[in-house]
């Protein structure tokens, strides 16, 4: 039996919605793809770069897991800004480079280590980001609503018609649901 297409079960303009979100990650969308529209302030990736580096070596990735896993998932910088950044450190002399098992591992230098004392007190970029407004409500719908999206995807694809039927009357009721719930207030 051949499986209805995308646009078959969800119109044109349903289809095009779900591979917008398939597009954005789906659950792993990240801040101003949905909600929240964070962005971090000019120089929060390069102070956010020496404060981890200041406590360990790390290779790219370990530092922008870091940074979200300090700012709650509020920020996480992308790799388009976190690469660029660590190359403009190592320009700057403040940071070295060393491979370790084929990742290039990065330190702070001994000018790395006192851009970070000049650092002082500032309040770190994560923490900032965290602290922007309550935004785990955001996070936590986004999430949910990329979950949703996944499995009305995976009806797509895989469901039978009764499936797919069955799918759009809870869709439908979800969303009369939600949008009661705004018309409380």
């Amino acid at each position: 039996m051949a499986r209805p297409s995308i646009e078959g079960c969800f119109g044109s303009d349903g289809a095009e919605f779900i591979r917008g979100l398939a597009k954005q990650g789906l659950g792993g969308m990240r801040p101003g793809g949905f909600g929240a529209h964070l962005r971090a302030r000019r120089g929060d990736t390069r102070d956010a770069i020496l404060r981890v580096l200041a406590e360990q070596p790390m290779h790219g990735y370990q530092i922008i897991q870091e940074i979200a896993k300090r700012s709650g998932g509020a920020w996480t910088p992308s790799a388009g800004s976190v690469y660029p950044t660590l190359q403009m450190l190592a320009d700057e002399e403040l940071i070295e480079a060393a491979e370790t098992a084929g990742k290039k591992v990065y330190s702070l230098t001994d000018s790395g280590k006192a851009a970070f004392a000049e650092l002082g007190d500032e309040d770190a970029p994560w923490d900032v980001a965290a602290a922007t407004g309550d935004l785990s409500g955001i996070f936590g719908l986004r999430d949910a609503g990329g979950r949703l999206a996944a499995a009305v995807l995976q009806v797509g694809k895989a469901g039978n018609k009764a499936h797919i039927d069955a799918t759009i009357e809870i869709l439908n009721a979800a969303r009369k649901q939600v949008y009661t719930l705004l018309s409380e207030d």
